[in-house]
């Protein structure tokens, strides 16, 4: 992966997601804590920002062990066993993320007695989300089978080494 590549990607993920789901969180708190934007019981919506500020945690959860990946496929010690941490916290947080929206439409849910289309179409984006989780998962087992080959790899060149 080049030094630009590189430097895009961060630059990505800090100043757009980072710093853009920071300053929602804060916001999400500020609305929770000043009390100036009363319910007026169309929804709840303690519960939403709650349930926002965990769903943006997930994001911010993943942008990090994004970041970490990053700095490994940088150094070329990407294909070790050090790269699992990382892959298994994304996909816990994707789950997360999955289930956090599966709150968000249940939250939603009574709103929809009119139309529980709506509700069937946000059950499906958060199948969808752990759908993410299951392709990740894929991923982590071709990143195993990798790891696998690089240890093999290394082995037999040190068997041929001394051989020669």
């Amino acid at each position: 992966m080049g030094k630009l590549t590189v430097r895009a990607l961060r630059a990505v993920l800090v100043v757009v997601v980072l710093t853009g789901t920071v300053f929602a969180q804060a916001l999400m708190v500020w609305a929770l804590v000043s009390g100036n934007d009363p319910e007026d019981g169309s929804l709840p919506l303690t519960p939403l920002r709650l349930i926002t500020i965990l769903g943006i945690g997930t994001a911010q959860v993943t942008v990090v062990c994004v970041w970490r990946l990053v700095t490994m496929v940088r150094h070329g010690t990407v294909f070790s066993h050090a790269a699992f941490r990382y892959v298994d916290i994304i996909i816990g947080a994707i789950v997360a993320a999955g289930l956090v929206w599966f709150a968000v439409t249940a939250l939603n849910a009574p709103g929809q007695r009119d139309d529980p289309g709506v509700t069937l179409i946000m059950g499906g984006v958060g199948v969808a989300i752990l759908g993410v989780a299951l392709i990740v998962l894929v991923l982590r087992t071709l990143l195993a089978q990798a790891v696998a080959r690089d240890v093999e790899a290394t082995q037999l060149q040190a068997e041929l080494d001394e051989v020669i």
